[in-house]
């Protein structure tokens, strides 16, 4: 485990001597996109609250009744004035939904050379983990200037992912996959928190992002806690458990070749199409039922129960390795 836990108090008291903000500093490749989107909705909404509240004040002004006879002049209709009110905010909705969309759809495709990390939420930590292995407590680790795509799931609660800097947060939510992903722009320490209320202490569940250059970075991966990669350790279980006796690399076995089969397409025995994603691995890891191959009989058992969310990662980026594994064996 790399670094010290850090206690609430610590970290309250560290945010609390730092000089006031406006506003967190934009340390991410998103959040210019961010703060710009927010900041035109921010002056549209003030823009329109001042136009429409000061004519309020206006017309009860000057229409004021005056008399107790007084009875006011018929309102006639102007098709030009209609028109105006209705296309113009019809224009401004249409464009902050485009922009707002454009930044969402950047925000949840990780480019595909993106560096993959682990995460895990629980009663009040995050559990990280790096591919080489280094496994950190509330302290998250990466380069400056490189895509980093989190995968993460949640043992007990609904958890929330949330870096402030980097303008982006996710639910981490139990029996399921989420992902984030996010470019570090600037080197530096950033507060992480739990956006969701996840129990008594979820105040308490605090730590820190360290943004280093690539160089430090690669010193501090040398110089944690020796430990198997994470497709090192997926490999244990997966001999461990005896998946080896059934998913044979030439398919003659009575479950399918893993061979090469992430993140292609598979057609299941009811005849429904799926993506092999990290999701489709976990549910055929624990609840293998449900996702019956063709030409395979469903006598897989289930592994929930006796292996943990961190196994179940690790079985996870095993798989995974063995596309590149396909790749290889072609390429000879």
């Amino acid at each position: 485990m790399m670094g010290a836990i850090q206690t609430g108090s610590d970290f309250l008291f560290a945010a609390a001597i730092q000089a006031p903000q406006l506003r967190p500093e934009a340390a991410s490749s998103i959040a210019e996109g961010v703060d710009h989107l927010y900041f035109a909705l921010t002056f549209i909404t003030l823009f329109f609250t001042f136009i429409i509240f000061s004519t309020i004040l206006v017309f009860m002004v000057k229409y004021r009744r005056r008399a107790e006879n007084e009875r006011p002049p018929d309102t006639g209709e102007h098709l030009g004035l209609e028109l105006t009110w209705t296309i113009i905010p019809t224009l401004i909705c249409v464009g902050l939904f485009l922009w707002a969309s454009s930044l969402y759809f950047e925000n949840s495709r990780p480019p595909s050379a993106s560096t993959e990390i682990f995460v895990i939420g629980k009663q009040w930590m995050w559990h990280i983990q790096h591919p080489e292995g280094v496994r950190e407590i509330n302290e998250l680790h990466v380069p400056v200037g490189v895509p980093v795509k989190l995968t993460m799931t949640s043992e007990d609660v609904i958890h929330d992912f949330y870096i402030p800097a980097f303008r982006v947060k996710k639910d981490v939510i139990p029996g399921r996959y989420s992902s984030l992903w996010f470019q570090a722009t600037k080197i530096g320490t950033y507060h992480l928190f739990c956006a969701q209320y996840c129990g008594a202490d979820h105040a308490e569940m605090l730590g820190w992002v360290y943004v280093m250059s690539p160089a430090d970075y690669a010193a501090w991966l040398a110089g944690g806690v020796p430990s198997q990669t994470m497709q090192q350790s997926g490999e244990l279980i997966f001999n461990k458990l005896g998946c080896a006796s059934c998913h044979l690399s030439d398919g003659t076995g009575r479950g399918p070749s893993l061979l090469g089969i992430y993140s292609k397409e598979e057609e299941l025995k009811n005849g429904d199409k799926r993506l092999v994603d990290e999701a489709f691995i976990r549910q055929a890891i624990v609840n293998p039922n449900s996702v019956v191959l063709p030409k395979y009989p469903a006598i897989m058992p289930t592994f929930q129960g006796q292996i943990n969310e961190e196994q179940v990662l690790q079985l996870v980026a095993y798989v995974k390795s063995l596309a590149s594994e396909e790749r290889k064996t072609d390429g000879k």
